[in-house]
């Protein structure tokens, strides 16, 4: 690493500055951020409109400047990977202080999750890895992730697949945003068996919240200068809980005419996505599509190391990696790639208004994967975990000698 190291001492800040357009470009996705907004036209949606306004907006600086942020390593890559993510924020003397919180998977221990719930209910923004959910587990147990997503009202996910110069894939040019309602659909944890050998398993639409993911999305759209908006639907065989998400996507795009609003059936979807992906720009689905279309796009451009992901609420902001894998078969062995996570690091300091060091944490990273090609073996690369990370911070490092930061 001597002779890395050497190499990227003679790298200069426009190196970096080259990835700011990018950044720029990336550093909207914080909702909540622009003053401009849409009055709904609909007297039905007034109140909604009003209460997505005002959704997200994080929580102040301690005395110091200093944040407080709940940290949940997870399962799995997670702790790996999360601890890198400190360690980088140390490098770039990121003002962020983590109450780390230990979620436990197995059944019947409910006391973890609810630690994790107040520290987030605490500090109002949170850090996590994937928490491993076990399908062998009694059916009474519900996934921990699921829980407190639901709990949190967390109900927009929001993820960013965009192909990047320096990794190879079939398709390039993808720039595709997605966005998730996260709190019902099939994930409503609502089964049961009503006589032997026959399960019900509930699917939940709900008017209020199909307006507001869809008011959402169109906002968000917006403040991107997004110009196209894609509805995910299955409307032609579940004609009432899709035909519903459907009808008030259209009655929310009524009210953005410099947007325009299209729909298509989740299987075609699925087929347009890997055949043609750049037909896409925004992309508006319920939870369980949502789920599937995410990791299709996140492998897209270049796997689930690469995506970051973010889940907003009203009062409460969570930032994990876009497809929400626990990595448990390549946990320890140093090869996990940590972009997915270190950029979600960079939509929560965008969240928390640290825009300068979310920019440097977020070029070091670009640059090393695309310029010095400095990648982990799932992405074609032959780095280590451990030397990815070090690059990264020894270019914050430089940077860090050679432009002040205000």
């Amino acid at each position: 690493m001597a002779a890395a190291a050497a190499s990227y001492s003679s790298l200069s800040r426009p190196l970096l500055r080259r990835w700011r357009p990018w950044v720029s470009a990336a550093a909207r996705s914080v909702p909540g951020t622009s003053a401009q907004g849409s009055t709904a036209t609909l007297t039905g949606r007034r109140e909604l409109s009003a209460f997505v306004r005002n959704q997200s907006i994080p929580p102040p600086a301690k005395y110091g400047g200093r944040h407080t942020v709940a940290l949940l390593p997870g399962d799995g890559i997670g702790p790996e990977l999360t601890g890198h993510v400190r360690d980088v924020f140390r490098c770039a003397c990121v003002p962020v202080d983590f109450e780390v919180v230990e979620v436990c998977a197995s059944a019947g221990d409910t006391a973890s999750l609810q630690g994790a719930l107040s520290a987030i209910r605490r500090n109002r923004v949170a850090l996590k890895g994937n928490i491993e959910t076990n399908h062998n587990l009694p059916p009474a147990h519900k996934s921990p992730n699921n829980l407190l997503r639901t709990s949190l009202d967390l109900y927009a996910n929001v993820i960013h697949c965009q192909s990047f110069p320096g990794v190879q894939t079939r398709h390039q040019g993808v720039d595709i945003l997605i966005i998730r309602e996260n709190t019902e659909g099939e994930y409503s944890n609502l089964e049961h068996e009503s006589v032997s050998g026959v399960v019900e398993s509930l699917k939940i639409i709900t008017r209020r919240n199909s307006l507001r993911i869809a008011e959402y999305a169109f906002k968000l759209a917006r403040e991107w200068g997004r110009q196209r908006i894609t509805a995910v639907h299955k409307a032609n065989i579940m004609k009432l809980a899709d035909g519903l998400f459907l009808q008030c996507c259209k009655e929310v795009a009524s009210g953005y005419p410099d947007i325009t609003f299209d729909s298509m059936i989740v299987d075609n979807t699925t087929m347009q996505l890997v055949s043609r992906p750049q037909q896409f720009d925004v992309m508006l689905m319920p939870n369980l599509y949502g789920n599937v279309v995410s990791n299709v796009c996140a492998g897209l451009v270049g796997g689930p190391g690469l995506a970051p992901g973010a889940n907003y609420g009203r009062d409460y902001a969570v930032f994990e990696t876009g497809t929400r894998n626990t990595g448990k078969s390549i946990a320890n062995k140093n090869i996990a790639n940590p972009t997915a996570m270190l950029l979600a690091s960079c939509l929560m300091l965008g969240h928390l208004g640290l825009h300068s060091h979310a920019s440097l944490i977020r070029n070091a990273v670009m640059v090393t994967m695309n310029e010095d090609r400095l990648q982990t073996p799932d992405i074609g690369g032959s780095g280590t975990t451990a030397e990815v990370v070090e690059a990264i911070c020894n270019l914050i490092s430089i940077e860090n000698c050679t432009e002040p930061r205000h």
